[in-house]
Formats: structure tokens, sequence, C-alpha cells
């Protein structure tokens, strides 16, 4: 293009309302940042960087991983509704921080931010160390009931959906009693190391403890057993609890963003739920198959969830 067409070109887009410079932009063409509300090593930061890496490689832009836990989540995606809403930020929700949001005084508001996809849904479980007294469900249930108040769980932190479960067991008389451990390392070192007796988490996070031994599923919330390898593990529905709170992963992003910075977001994602990584990827983290939703389904399911949530969280509140 000559001088004299150059001109008239940039003409034509100030005439539209468009600056020029903003018209020749690329998204994301600076460092996109992915908040993981969590400590390092569980489940959620697992995901923010698996999640990073493909994006990264599909995008071609820097998406480094910010790791920012306390307040189960809420410092982490209270930074995200406090960024411009333009895409440069994006944060990994789970069930426990949805959890926070459905409680009255919440300090995240959901409305702050958008679903771009749900990426993980997956049954929690309570789990014992090796060499625990507790072989079964069954023994749990016996000296819960024989000793109230002294079987301890170590769990993310008050109001969450492993607080809520312990407070269901109580009224179905199981008294457990939780310990939070912020931290996902700090949770699994206290079990494993005699420090409470038990833990509540997802079977994926904690795979490598499983495979050798470190740890075993004595119960799984979910309608039915979980297939191999572990099928001879009971099902919560086989014992008439009713409370399941699956465990589920979304990635948000500010709520106000450019449609077309999300869908550029949003389509890259696809791409990862359509690629042979993310299958695998399920397969190790224990979740459904079907786990993924994109952003049109993204944002219905998980207003669906905090609503049941709130029912929730107002039948059991807090102590």
């Amino acid at each position: 293009m000559n001088r004299r067409g150059l001109i008239q070109a940039v003409g034509a887009l100030l005439a539209a309302g468009v600056p020029f410079a903003r018209a020749q932009e690329r998204f994301p063409s600076r460092p996109v940042e992915v908040i993981v509300p969590w400590g390092v090593g569980g489940g959620a930061d697992i995901l923010g960087r698996f999640l990073s890496k493909w994006l990264e490689a599909d995008l071609k832009a820097p998406f480094p991983v910010s790791n920012m836990p306390g307040a189960s989540g809420m410092i982490g995606l209270g930074r995200l509704v406090t960024q411009p809403a333009d895409g440069q930020t994006l944060a990994i929700l789970t069930g426990d921080s949805l959890m926070m949001a459905a409680t009255p005084a919440a300090s995240f508001k959901w409305n702050d931010a958008v679903a771009l996809a749900v990426l993980v849904r997956q049954p929690s479980a309570i789990f014992a160390p090796k060499g625990s007294r507790f072989k079964s469900w069954e023994d749990v249930v016996k000296e819960s009931q024989a000793k109230p108040g002294t079987v301890t769980l170590a769990i993310t932190g008050p109001t969450t959906a492993d607080d809520l479960t312990a407070k269901y067991l109580a009224s179905k008389n199981v008294s457990l009693v939780g310990v939070p451990y912020s931290k996902p390392a700090e949770r699994y070192t206290a079990v494993i190391g005699g420090h409470v007796d038990l833990l509540y988490e997802q079977a994926g996070d904690v795979r490598g403890f499983l495979e050798n031994g470190d740890l075993k599923p004595l119960l799984f919330f979910a309608p039915k057993r979980q297939a191999a390898p572990f099928a001879d593990v009971p099902a919560s529905a086989e014992y008439g609890y009713e409370v399941l709170l699956p465990q589920v992963r979304a990635v948000l992003a500010r709520a106000g963003t450019d449609p077309q910075r999300l869908q550029t977001l949003n389509a890259s994602i696809e791409r990862f739920a359509r690629s042979e990584e993310y299958r695998r990827f399920l397969e190790q983290q224990v979740a459904q198959p079907d786990s993924f939703m994109p952003l049109p389904q993204a944002q219905p399911f998980l207003n669906g969830e905090l609503d049941a949530l709130r029912k929730l969280v107002a039948q059991y509140p807090g102590k």
C-alpha cells in the first residue's frame, strides 16, 4: 500500500469511530494472568497450569499462573474482579469457592465474573491414610457414634463443600470434626502424618498417594460406585446420604469483557476440550468424561449449582 492509500485507510477507520491502534491489535498480544486461588499442588493448580500451557501454545501468548491461596479462594477471585474487564486476567473457580459465593456475606460477587467453561466435574470422597484404624466406612461410623467429636477430617476451610458435608453427616449421626488447611500440601501432609484421621478430597487430586498406597478411599459421594480401580468402594447413596457436592472446576473472566475476546478464549478452550491431552487429563483426575461445558452452557449450569448451594447453606448454616 502506498502512502496515499495508507492515509485513506487510517482515515476510514477514524471516520468509523475505530482507533487505528485498536483496529490493529491482536488479542492476546500481551501476557494473560491465570489466577489459581489455591496453593501449589492441588487440583485447581494442576488444572490451571495444564490449561495455561495449552492456551500459550494455541494463542501464541504467555499465560503465567499466579497462586493466590486464602479464604477458600476468595482472595484470588477478589483479585480477578478488581482487574479491568479486558480478558487479560482469568481465574480458576472450584466448587469450594462457589460454595463461598453462596453464603450471604460472600466477598466475591458471582455477577462480577463470567464462566468461560466448566472443565472438571468429579466426585468427592473421604480417604484414610495407610495404617489407619479405619479399614472401612463402617469403622468410621461406629467410632464417630461411640466417641462423638473425636474423629477428625482435613478440609479446605469453613463454609466449603467439605465443611457442609461434615455438617450433613453430623445430621446423620456421623460426627466428624473438620480441621481446615487452605493449602493442599498441608492437608495431605496432615493426614498422611497422622495429625488428622481422614481427608475430604477428590481422587484425582491425590492420585499419586493412592497409587503408592499412602491413602485409600473409604466412601465416594456419588449415586453409584465408581469404575475400577475403585469399584469396591461404597457410594454414599448406599447409606442413604443425599448430599453429593461433586467438585466442579471452571475458568472465569471478568464480567463485561469484550464478547470478541471472550469468544477468542472460548474457541481455544473448546479446541483444548477436543484434544487427546484433555481426555487423558480427565481420566487421570477420575472426572466425568463429559465434564466439559463451553461458554453458552457453563454459565447457566453454574447458576443452577449456585442456587442449589444457597439452599444447602441455609439448611446447614455456619456454627
